[in-house]
């Protein structure tokens, strides 16, 4: 079998949103998933995106994708590469595509001189969890995420607290 990852384009929003939706069904979560096909070609791929994304295939079938931009760190003074999504349809995990995805990354992050290659992980994902540490990765444990989102968002910017 025949791996091939490549640049997702805006052709591929649709296949990018059944993915999407797929991971937030793993994740539990579908309930989450606000956007469309549309929505996901003008954030994507618009002209001011920053955000890019892959598509692997085997023998010419979309099985996964990734998402990810570049973010920076001070300390470092150098850019990071940061993933937020890693998705391999049930049927063609442990095969490969997963690390084939995660490598091509590294690779680009290390070609760009990232410092950094991080992602997060649900803290019940055992079978990611496992499958990241299996090539060296770490959890970040003395650091937690802290998210604003829907009315806190709103509320908070338009500084009413």
């Amino acid at each position: 079998m025949s791996l091939h990852i490549r640049p997702a384009t805006a052709d591929d929003a649709e296949l990018i949103l059944r993915f999407i939706t797929e991971l937030a069904i793993y994740e539990k979560a579908e309930h989450e998933v606000k956007t469309d096909a549309a929505g996901i070609r003008a954030s994507l791929f618009g002209a001011d995106s920053t955000t890019h994304a892959l598509i692997c295939e085997r023998d010419g079938e979309p099985i996964g994708y990734a998402v990810y931009f570049f973010n920076y760190s001070t300390w470092l003074g150098r850019h990071g590469l940061y993933l937020e999504d890693l998705y391999v349809s049930p049927a063609a995990r442990g095969q490969g595509a997963g690390k084939a995805l995660l490598r091509h990354l590294a690779k680009l992050a290390v070609a760009r001189g990232c410092g950094r290659f991080e992602w997060a992980v649900l803290d019940w994902n055992t079978p990611a969890i496992e499958f990241y540490q299996s090539f060296g990765a770490r959890p970040q444990e003395e650091w937690t995420i802290y998210r604003l989102t829907g009315q806190a968002l709103l509320d908070f910017a338009a500084g009413e607290d």
